[in-house]
């Protein structure tokens, strides 16, 4: 049956290097795969990700709850609080939210600092990231931060002149080496979705933000924390990966 009134965005493929895309999708596709070995091996592989602009508003009168014949009405108008960036940790083998924090702001610091705070939790294992090519995804803090964790002593070069820091392409070539104990493993462009956390994201949205009222960021935080408590006590699972790594078509 035909739906005119349905629609819903897409993203028209534009795949460059087919070899490419193949190799690149194929190696998360692949990584997804081995989570359960990986995981009895102590290796953790996480899908990362910053949920940003949460915003803390306020209906401006409370909600009228759903009768028989009526469904819920909502206020049109609300207050702004603020807003928060998540950056969450999906760890593939379990299904459950690993580390997040709940900040201002997502610049190159911070993200560096979630990704320190995480591999605190299990501070000798070994760490695999994976993340879209977001700039600071691939930035000098994170390369400073894998050569200290790793106890590699080479010289990392000056950002934007010589070596390793040079550019992002040489950084991100750093950062993702299979050797080092703590890697990153990049999505291909406009492939975000290939990164498992923005499933949970879906969830987090559904669950907590489209529909709540917040009178301050605070409590927004609150909330937010809450929920990834009780997904990870009641909800979590790993979620079903079909997707092989093959470009989709038009």
């Amino acid at each position: 049956m035909l739906k005119p009134h349905l629609s819903r965005y897409w993203l028209n493929p534009e795949v460059e290097d087919l070899d490419a895309f193949a190799d690149e999708a194929g190696l998360i596709c692949d990584l997804y795969v081995q989570a359960q070995d990986l995981h009895g091996q102590g290796v953790h592989l996480v899908s990362t990700d910053e949920k940003t602009g949460m915003q803390a508003t306020e209906r401006k009168h409370p909600s009228k709850p759903t009768r028989p014949g009526l469904v819920e009405r909502r206020e049109f108008e609300y207050i702004r609080h603020g807003t928060r960036c998540l950056m969450a940790n999906l760890e593939v083998a379990t299904g459950r939210i690993l580390a997040p924090s709940i900040l201002p702001t997502r610049k190159e610091d911070d993200f560096a600092l979630h990704l320190e705070r995480t591999i605190d939790t299990d501070a000798e294992a070994a760490w695999i990231f994976v993340v879209d090519g977001l700039n600071t995804h691939q930035s000098e803090a994170l390369v400073r931060l894998v050569a200290a964790r790793c106890s590699i002593d080479e010289d990392l070069g000056e950002k934007g002149k010589h070596g390793i820091l040079q550019s992002m392409q040489t950084r991100r070539a750093f950062l993702s080496e299979a050797s080092h104990r703590i890697r990153f493993v990049y999505t291909p462009k406009h492939c975000s979705w290939l990164n498992q956390v923005e499933i949970w994201f879906s969830i987090l949205v559904r669950r907590v933000l489209k529909r709540g009222s917040f009178g301050s960021v605070e409590e927004l935080e609150a909330r937010v924390l809450e929920f990834i408590a009780y997904f990870n006590r009641v909800l979590a699972k790993p979620f079903k990966w079909t997707y092989t790594g093959r470009p989709l078509a038009a």
